[in-house]
């Protein structure tokens, strides 16, 4: 029996790999030995410094506008042809874009259409595409990142960002009870405010101490508070966890 994470024979596709939590999680998936598909859309020097300072020679850079149907199709098709087989699909990559009621009708909604088609147009495809996969080769994990404002809902200038992870949510419970029995896992991972440069934005908004107040820890969760909890669920040592969401929202919200 595994006691420990070891994913040396895991070759995972993480979104949204150059930045924030994805950046963190990517390092720690290489530390412990995966073959990471590194996506990035526009940091490009970012996501190539995780290969230089992780010394992965395996791992390698795959560039796509997850807002564009047709790139979304590439990405998973050239980490298919570079790799061969893919073990676990991690949907990190997101937008939280602010949009005020008080905005115009017409951008208001730009906004939202933009929201919901990276994070959740193009994480729905990108399961689909997965279950394809995962079908073939009789198993796999997928690994959606999610958010406490499902579960507590969200200021009103955030309604798009909550909708969409609401969606993700349902989306990848439905996957766990749908096909579990084909050996394919699902679970999803619900930060709370985590300092990112995605929370920059809300933090000249609304001030760090509004959301120190928020939480019951001494501290804000980090990216790398994430990593290694992701790194278990890609190892299959949490595979009867599969459905659930696990909270990391250092107790500003318990369910």
């Amino acid at each position: 029996m595994k006691t420990h994470i070891d994913l040396k024979d895991k070759n995972i596709l993480l979104t949204g790999a150059s930045q924030g939590i994805g950046k963190e999680v990517a390092k720690y998936l290489m530390k412990m030995g995966a073959r990471v598909a590194i996506h990035y859309n526009s940091n490009k020097a970012s996501a190539e410094s995780l290969i230089a300072n992780g010394n992965d020679a395996n791992s390698e850079l795959f560039k796509a506008d997850l807002n564009i149907e047709t790139e979304v199709f590439d990405l998973f098709e050239s980490v298919i042809k570079a790799y061969g087989s893919i073990d676990v699909i991690i949907l990190n990559a997101g937008v939280s874009l602010p949009h005020s009621i008080q905005d115009n009708t017409d951008d208001w909604l730009k906004v939202w259409k933009k929201t919901i088609n990276i994070n959740l147009n193009a994480v729905g495809l990108l399961t689909k595409l997965g279950l394809d996969h995962f079908l073939e080769q009789k198993g796999g994990r997928f690994i959606y990142i999610g958010s406490r404002a499902v579960f507590r809902g969200e200021t009103e200038d955030y309604l798009a960002y909550a909708a969409s992870k609401g969606g993700l949510t349902s989306l990848a419970r439905s996957v766990a009870r749908s096909f579990g029995k084909e050996n394919i896992k699902s679970f999803i991972v619900a930060p709370g405010f985590t300092r990112t440069q995605m929370a920059d934005a809300f933090i000249e908004k609304y001030g760090e101490e509004r959301i120190m107040s928020e939480i019951a820890l001494n501290s804000l969760t980090k990216p790398e508070d994430l990593a290694p909890l992701i790194a278990m669920l890609s190892s299959g040592l949490m595979d009867h966890a599969t459905g659930g969401t696990i909270d990391i929202n250092a107790g500003s919200h318990i369910r």
